[in-house]
């Protein structure tokens, strides 16, 4: 969406699980005062869910703003938008096939709307992939569904990263076997991953040089091949490689257990683990109520909270907002900061310089062709 000084940021938020915690952290998170002086918030979700859960939580602040479409949204309300055509019925702490119905009608009408530049980021509640209709949603999850509705190459692949604060995991591999990830490891996917890193830090953090810990595979980073050679044979040369041949301040491997239990997960800009759990386990031990989900390597900015559905304590008034509410605050901060980096690269000079030799040799003017 373009940018003026002028217009506050608009977020497309979908509901997520209708059974689950969604409605909850969202009552919460917009009861914060002037929340909406930040941004302009598009609920994508439905009238009925709002209904029954604004009822069965006995919310009482005013019913959001029902509007049909993206360019109706006022700022400084909470608007809505009924994205399914189903007649909805909510189950409390129950995973149905029509609550993964009306997930799967919020987030498309909400990516519709991303791509074709209507809202500025998306922000995404927790769905059950088991209950998303799996014709429509053949994916392992919302990183997966993204990549392919933003159109990225089979080369190309989002990449997961989990932040709080200066903390930031990325990860190698996702949502695959334990027994599989071995197997999936290779130079060419760390490098890929790690220059993903780079660049994600580059735009979305506004870091220019970040420093990035690799995590090891085998206990104690494979005691010198006797709890597995992959560090030796594939991490430490990739590594090298990676700093030699491509300029990337990439560290490593690291014992995954001392990693996370010491000071040197302070020391640097990001992280990348190699496994699902190796990475999400410790983070979210450590920053499970305000951490998010950011999806680097996307035309579009997406953030979401660092939980689940949350069946098990639906309508029992214990979910917390604040990692829903951090998930808001990222991607308005994301916003500004690509803003920055494409204003900052919008004309590049043409290099002048010879990089060889006498530095002041300036390089005879190329003749300009008419474009």
């Amino acid at each position: 969406m373009e940018q003026n000084s002028n217009r506050k940021p608009v977020i497309g938020i979908t509901h997520g699980d209708i059974n689950g915690i969604g409605y909850e952290v969202l009552f919460k998170a917009f009861a914060e005062a002037n929340i909406t002086e930040l941004f302009t918030p598009i609920i994508y979700g439905s009238a009925e869910a709002e209904a029954f859960w604004r009822n069965y939580l006995t919310v009482e602040t005013a019913p959001w703003r029902k509007i049909t479409t993206s360019g109706e949204a006022k700022e400084g309300e909470i608007n809505l938008i009924s994205c399914t055509t189903q007649n909805v019925q909510v189950e409390v702490g129950v995973p149905t096939p029509l609550a993964g119905r009306c997930a799967f009608d919020a987030l498309e009408r909400a990516m519709e709307d991303a791509l074709n530049n209507r809202i500025d980021a998306l922000v995404t509640a927790p769905i059950n992939k088991a209950t998303m209709p799996q014709d429509l949603f053949p994916f392992k999850g919302h990183t997966d569904y993204l990549g392919a509705k933003c159109g990225l190459k089979e080369n190309e692949s989002p990449l997961m990263i989990l932040t709080s604060g200066d903390i930031r995991v990325a990860l190698a591999t996702t949502h695959v076997a334990i027994s599989e990830v071995a197997g999936l490891l290779s130079e060419s996917l760390l490098l890929e991953k790690l220059q993903a890193i780079e660049s994600s830090m580059q735009r979305d953090f506004d870091i220019e040089k970040p420093r990035i810990a690799v995590l090891s595979l085998n206990p104690h980073s494979g005691d010198r091949g006797l709890m597995g050679r992959e560090e030796i044979e594939i991490i430490t040369p990739t590594l090298q490689k990676a700093r030699e041949q491509h300029k990337l301040l990439a560290f490593g491997p690291f014992a995954a257990d001392g990693f996370w239990g010491s000071a040197e997960l302070y020391k640097y800009d990001a992280i990348l683990a190699l496994y699902h759990d190796q990475g999400l386990a410790p983070f979210k031990s450590l920053f499970m109520n305000e951490g998010v989900n950011f999806t680097a390597g996307l035309p579009i900015i997406r953030t979401s909270p660092d939980h689940g559905t949350g069946y098990d304590i639906a309508g029992k008034n214990l979910a917390s907002s604040a990692s829903l509410t951090a998930a808001i605050y990222l991607a308005i901060d994301t916003i500004r900061r690509r803003n920055r980096y494409n204003y900052a690269r919008r004309n590049p000079l043409r290099k002048g310089y010879n990089e060889r030799g006498n530095d002041n040799e300036i390089l005879a003017p190329t003749p300009h062709s008419e474009e």
